[in-house]
């Protein structure tokens, strides 16, 4: 068994051990039994931190997504205010994190569709991602809030849409985050 840990690295140790077992074996292979046993701890500890798979599954998304927003708002508190500038950033931003995360994003993204919790909290952070993109795209466009909250919608679907295309070998990151910064630009 796995030494006692403070709660909050255990729940990192957990998150990242899933992330292996993801990445290794595909979100089919993630249960709370097998990351138990993988972490080297007991059935209840991974109980007492997701509850369920499907919490199990929106941890490691909401892990993912803070992360990408994190390096969003990083990298744009250091760029000027003009359109061609942040659409790069959101650009590169975006296909930085899906990089760094490697290729289980789209395969846990995937796996939230499975239930309705999953796909509620999945809902939840698709909104809050356009509605962080329409903040920050509002105000240096001419459009209006909502056109450009419409927009946004069709923004994260391409982004998601070249990370994808990136993470399997199609496009390069500067290819996919250019072709998306070039999206932005023409659009906003």
């Amino acid at each position: 068994m796995a030494k006692k840990l403070p709660r909050a690295a255990r729940r990192a140790q957990l998150l990242e051990t899933a992330r292996t077992i993801v990445r290794e074996e595909g979100t089919d292979a993630l249960t709370l039994g097998a990351l138990a046993e993988r972490a080297g701890v007991s059935k209840p500890i991974t109980y007492s931190h997701f509850e369920s798979r499907s919490g199990l599954m929106i941890a490691l998304y909401k892990e993912i997504m803070d992360q990408q927003v994190a390096a969003l708002v990083t990298a744009l508190e250091r760029t000027s205010a003009r359109l061609e500038d942040v659409a790069q950033v959101l650009a590169d931003a975006y296909m930085e994190c899906t990089t760094a995360v490697g290729p289980e994003w789209h395969a846990i993204a995937a796996a939230l569709k499975g239930d309705g919790q999953m796909d509620a909290y999945q809902q939840e952070m698709l909104r809050d991602h356009i509605a962080f993109y329409a903040d920050v795209l509002t105000p240096l466009s001419r459009l209006s809030p909502e056109a450009v909250h419409r927009r946004c919608v069709g923004l994260i679907g391409a982004a998601e849409a070249l990370s994808d295309e990136m993470v399997r070998g199609g496009c390069t990151k500067e290819q996919a985050a250019n072709d998306l910064a070039a999206l932005i630009i023409s659009w906003f």
